[in-house]
């Protein structure tokens, strides 16, 4: 844990074969990080810019794509579950994630057998499968952590979403098993900041206050081993610090996955004490307030998942466009 007494934990939300070498080991040796994600725009970055995957593509052109997509990931995801096995035994989260394949998030059987496959093939017990909180993805998310399978759901943007992962979390009935919902944050405020500079609405508050109030919600099911994950916590631009969604976020028992750089900007802010959550009453006078200026929040979270689920659809396949070419 990064603040232990509040059993607040930081991951890496980055993935690159020479980092694990060197950079992540160092993390989890100096208590910084107790844990880490990938999702598919961190594996296109690193698989089509880092030498590190020249070898290993040149040793796999016999292969189709997505074959050689998932010998380097599961690579990666094994060395990443080897160097946190010994916080996991502990207790002391431990866990790496791995994405199915995002063109199967409406289409929960297809989800199913990828994640059983992948878990399978990577043989460790601190790797958590990710799947796109989706109509699906919720069907999905049940069957795996009822077989024993640590599921991470995804691109989480709304409280109708985490109530339908609870739900699924709770229904797979599988209390060991381990799961997090990961709140998206960031792409709130940089969806929404013009217009609500436009309308005189405080900016950079949104993805704040909407991820405080589903944290409310999780805490409020206490279900065992299920924690509120603040992902999606990177600053764009200059305009505000860059480890703002950290410290804003600094809640008692979640977990925080950001970049390299939103780590190092944090460690150097030297803050470690939890923030008590921002009151109810001032997050609901907040979305209030949006009804008033017209601002429908339920459009709000469909575009986003809608951008997400594309986002990763998209680096998904030019990974896939490139490895073909060899």
């Amino acid at each position: 844990m990064y603040i232990e007494d509040g059993n607040f934990s930081l991951w890496c939300d980055f993935i690159e074969r020479d980092f694990l070498d060197k950079g992540l080991k160092e993390l989890i040796e100096k208590k910084i990080v107790n844990g880490a994600t990938s999702n598919p725009s961190i594996f296109k970055n690193a698989f089509l810019n880092s030498p590190a995957y020249k070898n290993d593509i040149q040793s796999l052109s016999d292969k189709k794509p997505k074959e050689i997509y998932e010998a380097l990931a599961i690579k990666d995801i094994q060395k990443s579950a080897d160097l946190l096995l010994d916080l996991y035994k502990k207790g002391d989260d431990g866990f790496i994630s791995i994405e199915v394949d995002p063109s199967l998030c409406d289409d929960s059987e297809a989800t199913v057998k990828e994640g059983k496959r992948l878990f399978n093939t990577i043989d460790r017990p601190n790797v958590m499968i990710k799947v796109p909180a989706t109509d699906a993805g919720y069907r999905a998310m049940k069957e795996l952590m009822s077989e024993g399978i640590n599921v991470n759901a995804t691109l989480v943007f709304s409280p109708y979403q985490a109530k339908k992962c609870l739900d699924a979390f709770e229904e797979a009935g599988n209390d060991d098993t381990y799961g997090v919902i990961s709140i998206f944050v960031s792409r709130f405020d940089r969806k929404t900041d013009a217009l609500f500079e436009e309308k005189g609405i405080e900016k950079a508050k949104l993805g704040i206050y909407n991820a405080t109030k589903i944290y409310y919600d999780i805490r409020k099911r206490d279900l065992k081993n299920i924690k509120a994950l603040f992902a999606s916590t990177g600053v764009k631009g200059d305009d505000l610090p860059k480890a703002y969604y950290i410290t804003q976020l600094l809640y008692e028992a979640s977990v925080n996955t950001a970049p390299l750089d939103t780590i190092d900007a944090f460690i150097k802010t030297g803050v470690k004490e939890l923030k008590k959550p921002i009151d109810k009453r001032v997050i609901e006078k907040f979305f209030d307030d949006l009804g008033k200026n017209d601002i429908d929040i339920n459009q709000i979270y469909d575009t986003l998942l809608d951008e997400g689920l594309e986002a990763f659809k998209i680096a998904f396949r030019e990974i896939l466009k490139e490895l073909e070419k060899g």
